[in-house]
């Protein structure tokens, strides 16, 4: 099945009645996890864009807390679920100060870990990968934000 295009939906979006549009956003919702947590941040969050940031840097704090270091493996594994989750986080708000504060609170908590990731290529080429994404957003911020963001920067890398 061929999906339709951006401007198609919308076009279509605007000529539906508010109910029928209610409607198929719940079963938007009801179709897939991620639809359901992007309205929910849409309707209760969108409004708020540092408490929201605050919230994610709790989770990552959280999930950074129940690591299992003792195996670089499996360290591994969880550095790249919890990647997965703020690359998330950062995808619902499309805002590049919101990449840049989760991405900058990530490197901060993985270099703060007690493994040997320098040892791992993998991690390695993980953590260099989130520097250069921090970098991109901040070349597209305004000067002064750049500032202060490059400092804390500057202390992240390798």
């Amino acid at each position: 099945m061929k999906s339709a295009s951006i401007a198609e939906i919308k076009q279509q979006l605007k000529e539906l009645p508010p109910s029928k549009l209610i409607e198929h956003c719940l079963q938007l919702a009801r179709f897939k996890k991620d639809n359901k947590e992007f309205l929910t941040y849409l309707l209760f969050e969108a409004d708020d864009l540092q408490a929201y940031i605050k919230n994610a840097k709790e989770e990552i704090d959280q999930s950074f807390s129940e690591i299992n270091t003792s195996n670089l493996y499996y360290a591994k594994k969880s550095l790249r679920k919890i990647l997965r989750a703020s690359n998330k986080y950062i995808r619902y708000t499309g805002s590049k100060t919101a990449e840049a504060e989760i991405l900058m609170h990530y490197l901060t908590n993985f270099k703060g870990l007690k493994i040997p990731f320098h040892k791992s290529t993998a991690l390695t080429n993980m953590y260099a990968s989130q520097l250069k994404k921090i970098s991109a957003a901040l070349n597209t911020m305004h000067e002064d934000l750049q500032y202060d963001y490059k400092r804390e920067l500057s202390r992240l890398e390798l």
